[in-house]
């Protein structure tokens, strides 16, 4: 059956979204990372769906055809930033409480969330990306991760942007091609998925999002200074988390995301995804929406009085 796409205006945005499943259920939003697009949760949604959640599957900022409504608006790539269009659109569906599930940019995203706003968010999922307490971004302490973040190097020079610009998706490809182990996408996904980069936003807020960390003469909107500055004095997520990692995965090492349990105080658990690299939601959907399940079953049951 195919899903309707809807979209919602918020202060900031026109925000292209997917809403499928018994709207009386509860509800988990699904954040997609970069470089993707939000048709990466398609089977982990229709799994959810099936499980009696009610799932809400948005284009972030920049991405597909989703729109800022205003020319002047600095196309901030930050996590605070799309948290903020998280909640926004939350209150536009009349939302109070809602379980979220991010991939790569996503999960940075669902951290923030449950850090800022603890109240609205019940339980995360992350995957791929490892918490950063205060989110506060450092060098890879070993040369190994350095080298795989080569593209957040290659963005922050001088000429890099220029670069980016003049083949957006030729530079998502390269990731798509190393992340992972071969032989996880064909042509045609890829192009498919590509599709939301043809947003006039994706190269802005891709740019800002990933030059920001180590430049410090990036734009930042300052409607989100306060949320920022909060954020930097938080060292502990209060809700229950799941952190999912592909055993395989070519971005971040696994390594990255150990020893971080001391963070979570209402439970944390990590696992990695056999046979998986960056990208688990595509590769092994099936192992990546039993783990969800099993998470949301504890921490999150179907019992629709809980989204009411």
């Amino acid at each position: 059956m195919a899903i309707e796409t809807r979209h919602a205006t918020t202060p900031t945005l026109d925000i292209s979204f997917t809403d499928s499943g018994d709207p009386n259920a509860p509800a988990v939003m699904l954040l997609h990372g970069w470089p993707d697009a939000a048709r990466a949760w398609t089977p982990v949604a229709n799994a959810l769906n099936a499980a009696g959640y009610r799932t809400i599957v948005p284009e972030l900022r920049g991405s597909g055809h989703t729109r800022f409504l205003r020319a002047d608006t600095v196309r901030d790539g930050s996590a605070v930033a799309i948290a903020q269009d998280a909640i926004d659109l939350a209150d536009t569906l009349g939302l109070q409480r809602f379980a979220v599930v991010g991939h790569d940019w996503g999960a940075r995203v669902a951290y923030t969330l449950a850090a800022l706003f603890p109240q609205r968010v019940p339980t995360i999922a992350a995957i791929a990306l490892a918490f950063q307490p205060n989110a506060k971004f450092e060098l890879p302490a070993s040369f190994s991760q350095a080298r795989r973040f080569w593209y957040q190097w290659f963005m922050s020079l001088d000429g890099g942007p220029d670069a980016v610009r003049a083949d957006p998706k030729g530079f998502a490809r390269i990731q798509w091609e190393t992340w992972s182990p071969p032989g996880w996408f064909d042509d045609t996904e890829f192009a498919a998925t590509a599709a939301a980069f043809d947003n006039p936003d994706w190269v802005p807020v891709t740019l800002n999002g990933y030059r920001r960390r180590w430049r410090a003469d990036e734009l930042s909107d300052p409607a989100y200074a306060a949320l920022t500055a909060r954020l930097h004095t938080i060292d502990h997520i209060g809700v229950p988390t799941l952190m999912l990692q592909g055993a395989e995965d070519m971005c971040d090492e696994p390594a990255t995301s150990e020893g971080l349990d001391a963070h979570f105080s209402a439970g944390y658990r990590r696992e990695l995804v056999a046979g998986a690299g960056h990208f688990p939601p595509r590769e092994r959907p099936e192992a990546v929406a039993r783990a969800v399940l099993a998470h949301l079953s504890a921490t999150w049951p179907v019992e629709p009085s809980r989204n009411r």
